[in-house]
């Protein structure tokens, strides 16, 4: 299982801008690269390194530094066209994706280099990287990290580590193969109900309000509009200080859900039932004030979570189809869209239980889960005669 692990970089006066210089001038020459490749017809990998290579050279780049360019940009070609296949850009013909077709792919000054382990080493010990750079090599890049990340860094780092630049801090982003834990066969599952009022409820009766980080996504918003309206120098130093706050401390809420209700199923010794809601965005129509709610709804997020914690600690996951899980009870199994007296509240009209709407999903969640988990360990092959 593919983690990564994020450390800062602390570089002095030299150092630093070293760095800068380098990702400038890689990021420069993908640009020149990505236009290359539109107007070849998106070449294989190979023919874009017949048309691009020697440049590349010429340009100071080393020799894995251009090989490096070469591919990262025939990889954002290839999502750019995965995206366009699955209809992340809208239909044929939508302003979005004949925006994002017509022109090449460009690369911010300070966007991700890829390095792998020859132009980048790592000195655990010293706590300090060596790093190549288009003034040469620099060595002794002092780096932090949590106790946690360094034994990581130490025992599982594998492949390429990203060197970005946000809001002037260089962070290196290294890629681990971390083994994962073998499953348990579970005692029972746990059914997990996503939604906004309450981010996550469970069928064993945890519950993560969603108040809270609502109040904040609406405090970042009436922040936004005000300093917006200002546009003076200060208040935009001020929304580019602050830009992504609101989706750093989401993560940090779904990083403590997910923990928490892997944690328990651990416990347990039962597995996760999550609803599969890929795709709601686009089946779901609202009102315009609701759009923001919904749109920024980290709800893939959460599910990705819980599905890497629990592969670390062998909890089985799996999805199940949400249909009706609001309006079926989960004491008699009656499906009416009546049932759902409100948000929160949920009244069966044939046996006529009351309950938590969200509860009373989570276990019939629950018991999908069930029936997949049985359905997927039962085998399919026909008797032997």
């Amino acid at each position: 299982m593919k983690v990564v692990v994020q450390v800062k970089l602390m570089p002095d006066a030299g150092q630093a801008l070293a760095l800068e210089r380098t990702l400038h001038a890689v990021n420069e020459a993908a640009n020149w690269v990505s236009a290359v490749a539109f107007d070849h017809g998106l070449p294989h990998l190979y023919e874009l390194r017949k048309h691009t290579y020697a440049e590349l050279k010429s340009r100071g780049l080393g020799a894995q530094a251009a090989q490096h360019v070469i591919k990262k940009v025939r990889d954002a070609y290839t999502t750019l066209k995965a995206n366009t296949r699955a209809g992340n850009l809208g239909k044929p013909g939508s302003h979005r994706r004949v925006k994002a077709e017509a022109k090449p792919i460009a690369f911010r000054p300070g966007a991700a280099q890829p390095y792998d382990d020859r132009c980048l080493s790592w000195q655990y010990d010293a706590g300090t990287v060596s790093v190549w750079t288009v003034e040469g090599r620099v060595k002794n890049v002092r780096f932090a990290c949590s106790s946690g990340a360094l034994k990581t860094l130490q025992e599982h780092r594998q492949g390429e580590s990203d060197l970005v630049r946000r809001d002037g801090v260089f962070y290196l982003i290294a890629t681990c193969e971390v083994p994962e834990a073998e499953r348990y066969e579970p005692e029972r599952f746990i059914g997990v109900d996503l939604g906004i009022a309450a981010i996550a409820t469970t069928s064993t009766g945890y519950k993560a309000a969603g108040r809270g980080l609502n109040r904040h996504r609406r405090r970042q918003l009436e922040l936004r509009r005000k300093l917006q309206k200002k546009r003076t120098k200060s208040a935009k130093r001020l929304l580019k200080k602050r830009s992504r706050s609101e989706k750093r401390h989401a993560a940090n809420q779904n990083h403590i859900i997910a923990k928490t209700i892997v944690t328990e199923a651990e416990r347990t010794s039962s597995g996760i039932a999550l609803e599969n809601l890929k795709g709601i965005r686009q089946r779901v129509r609202l009102r315009k004030p609701q759009r923001v709610t919904l749109h920024s709804w980290a709800f893939a997020q959460l599910a990705d979570f819980i599905v890497y914690k629990a592969k670390r600690a062998g909890v089985p996951v799996v999805f199940v189809d949400p249909a009706y899980t609001s309006q079926q009870c989960c004491e008699c199994g009656h499906v009416d869209d009546k049932n759902r007296v409100s948000q929160s509240v949920f009244l069966c009209r044939n046996c006529g239980v009351v309950a938590h709407a969200d509860r009373n999903a989570s276990r019939n969640i629950a018991r999908k889960g069930e029936a997949v988990w049985t359905a997927g360990r039962e085998s399919r092959v026909p008797a032997t005669p």
